[in-house]
C-alpha cells in the first residue's frame, strides 16, 4: 500500500507503508491515468512532475493493486520567469526578474523557472508564492562575497528583540543567505531543479572560520510557518545547506542535498527551534553533519526557551557526512519528541549522534527520543551520546572535560530516555556505541533493543567521539560510562576484539 504525502499544482509525493529501510523491497512501475511514467522506482518514496493544475488524476504501481486518486491545486496566476526578461544563459544577472516576478505574483500563484541556469544574486520569498525549478532549470549562486549582503544579528524595537541571523546557536551577523524569507507562510519550493549556491566555484570555502560575517546559508527560514520543499536538489552552499529557525509546520519530501565532504560545515538540514518538522525520502551526502536538530545555545535557550520539537524523519538516505543524525550540540531551549525511522546510513563517521555539554543549561532538556529500524552499512562508530563535547572557545577547558561531579545548576543540560530498536549495524570500525554521560548528571535512560554490530575486517582505529581525553578504538563494544538505567534486549555482536560491554557508573543494568 501506498499513500499521498502532497499534492501542489503541478507535483505530488507518495510513500509506501512497508517496514524496509529507505528502499522498496521491488522495483517498481509507476502509473499515471493507466500511462507509464518515469523510469523503475527503486525507493519507498516516488514523485510526479509536470501535472496539470486543477486536474484528477489516479496512481498506480505494478508492486500492487491499489490506487490513490488525486486533485491537483490550481494556481490563481503563473508567472514564467523568462517572460519578464530572464536570460537563463549562467552569464547575465537574472536577480531582478526572479525577485520581480516573486514579487508581483499574486496569493496562490506560481513562479516557474523553465530550463536554463538563472544566476543570480540572493532572493526573498513571498508568502503565499510556489516556486517552481523546473527539470533542467538551476538557480546558480553568484561567487561573490560582495554580492551577499550583511544581515545584523539583531533588530531591537520598542524594547523588543528580534533575531535576524544566527550563526552556530547564537545571534550573530551574517551574510544574507542565498534563497530566504523572514515571517513569511505558506511558501511551496518544488521541481526536479537545483539550487545550486556555487560556493564550490568561490571564496567561501577557503576562508571558512574567523569571520566577523559568517557565511550565508543555501536557504535560511526564520520564523517561518507551512513551507514544503518537494523535490528540488540543494547543492554547493557556502555553509549548510537549509537551516530552517524558529519556524514551523515544515516539510522536506524526496529532496537531494549534497555538498562534497570536503566543503567545511555544509550540514545539509538543520531545523532549529522548530516545531512539527516532517523529513521524508530525502537524500543527503555532504560535508559535515546531514541532518542536525538544533535548539541553539545558552543565551537562545534562557531567553526564548524554544525547543526542537515533534519532529519525524523516516525513508531518508544520510551518506557521506560526519554525522548522519545528530542532536545538538546547540540544544540549550531542548529537544522533545523526536521520532527517526526507515534511515539507511552509509559511509557517515558516526550515525546517530547527541552531543553536548556543561554549559548548555537546565533548559537543554532531550527527551522523547526513538531511533528505529535503521540500516547503517560502513559507518565508523553507529550509536553516540557525547555529554563532553569540546566545541566553543571554552570547550577545551576543564569545566567541560572534569570527571569531577560538579555542582547541577543553571549550566547543566539533562538527557532522558533513548531508544534504539531494530537496527542493523554492519561494516562497523571504531565502536559499536559510546555513551558517555555527566559524572553529576548521568543519562536518564538508554535502550537498546534488536541491535547487531558486526565490523570490518580490516577496520581501522579512530576516535569515538569529539571529547578531551579519548582514545582511538578499534573494533571495541559498547562502551557506557553514567548512565542510570541501561537495558540491552538481544544486542550482538561480531567481530568485537575484547569486552563487548564495557560498563562504568551505571545504576540499574538489564541485559536480556
Amino acid at each position: 500500500m501506498f499513500k499521498k504525502l502532497f499534492v501542489s499544482s503541478t507535483s505530488a509525493c507518495f510513500e509506501f507503508v512497508n517496514t524496509a529501510p529507505y528502499y522498496s523491497p521491488v522495483s517498481y512501475k509507476v502509473y499515471l491515468n493507466g500511462e507509464r511514467v518515469g523510469d523503475d522506482c527503486t525507493t519507498n518514496v516516488f514523485s510526479l512532475f509536470d501535472l496539470t493544475p486543477g486536474t484528477t488524476y489516479t496512481v498506480k504501481t505494478d508492486a500492487e493493486e491499489t490506487s490513490v486518486t488525486f486533485t491537483t491545486l490550481r494556481d490563481t496566476e503563473v508567472i514564467d520567469v523568462k517572460s519578464l526578461g530572464a536570460k537563463a544563459d549562467g552569464q547575465a544577472d537574472d536577480t531582478y526578474f526572479v525577485q520581480m516576478a516573486i514579487d508581483k505574483c499574486a496569493e496562490g500563484g506560481r513562479v516557474v523557472l523553465t530550463e536554463g541556469v538563472y544566476l543570480v544574486r540572493p532572493i526573498v520569498l513571498k508568502s503565499g508564492v510556489t516556486l517552481e525549478i523546473k527539470k533542467g532549470a538551476t538557480l546558480l549562486g553568484d561567487v561573490r562575497e560582495e554580492s551577499y549582503p550583511y544581515v545584523p544579528a539583531r533588530n531591537i524595537k520598542s524594547g523588543k528583540e528580534s533575531i535576524l541571523s544566527s550563526w552556530e546557536g547564537l545571534p550573530f551577523d551574517c551574510h544574507q543567505s542565498f534563497v530566504s524569507a523572514y515571517k513569511q507562510k505558506n511558501i511551496k519550493i518544488i521541481g526536479e531543479g537545483t539550487i545550486n549556491g556555487n560556493a564550490d566555484n568561490s571564496t567561501w570555502w577557503a576562508r571558512p572560520k574567523g569571520r566577523k560575517v559568517a557565511r550565508p546559508r543555501l536557504v535560511f527560514l526564520n520564523m517561518c510557518k507551512n513551507v514544503v520543499f518537494h523535490g528540488v536538489t540543494c547543492c554547493n552552499s557556502a555553509s549548510w545547506n537549509l537551516h530552517p529557525f524558529f519556524s514551523e509546520n515544515l516539510k522536506f519530501y524526496d529532496l537531494k542535498v549534497q555538498n562534497p565532504y570536503t566543503g567545511p560545515n555544509t550540514d545539509g538540514l538543520d531545523p532549529e527551534s522548530c516545531d512539527k518538522v516532517d523529513i521524508v525520502g530525502c537524500k543527503f551526502s555532504v560535508g559535515d553533519d546531514c541532518c542536525a536538530i538544533k535548539s541553539g545555545k545558552l543565551y537562545m535557550g534562557k531567553t526564548y526557551k524554544t525547543p526542537a520539537s515533534n519532529h519525524t524523519l523516516r525513508n531518508n538516505l544520510f551518506e557521506n557526512g560526519h554525522g548522519a543524525i545528530v542532536l545538538g550540540s546547540e540544544m540549550s531551549g531542548g529537544v522533545k519528541n523526536l521520532s527517526v525511522s526507515q534511515c539507511v546510513f552509509s559511509h557517515t563517521d558516526r550515525g546517530l549522534r547527541i552531543k553536548t555539554r556543561r554549559g548548555r543549561g537546565k533548559d537543554g532538556v532531550i527527551d522523547g527520543v526513538v531511533f528505529e529500524n535503521i540500516k547503517m552499512d560502513n559507518v565508523i562508530t553507529p550509536l553516540v551520546i557525547n555529554m563532553y563535547y569540546f566545541c566553543d572557545p571554552d570547550g577545551h577547558t576543564e569545566y567541560v572535560w572534569s570527571r569531577k561531579s560538579l555542582p547541577v545548576d543553571e549550566g547543566t543540560p539533562y538527557l532522558g530516555k533513548f531508544v534504539f530498536k531494530d537496527i542493523e549495524c554492519v561494516n562497523c570500525e571504531c565502536m559499536a556505541g559510546y555513551f558517555d554521560g555527566l559524572v553529576e548528571q548521568p543519562i536518564k535512560e538508554i535502550v537498546i533493543e534488536n541491535v547487531s554490530f558486526s565490523f570490518k575486517e580490516d577496520a581501522k582505529p579512530f576516535l569515538p567521539a569529539m571529547l578531551e581525553n579519548v582514545s582511538e578504538y578499534c573494533k571495541a563494544g559498547l562502551y557506557v560510562d553514567n548512565v542510570e538505567n541501561l537495558v540491552l534486549k538481544n544486542v550482538t555482536f561480531s567481530g568485537v576484539v575484547g569486552e563487548k560491554i564495557i560498563k562504568k557508573n551505571c545504576r540499574n543494568v538489564t541485559v536480556e
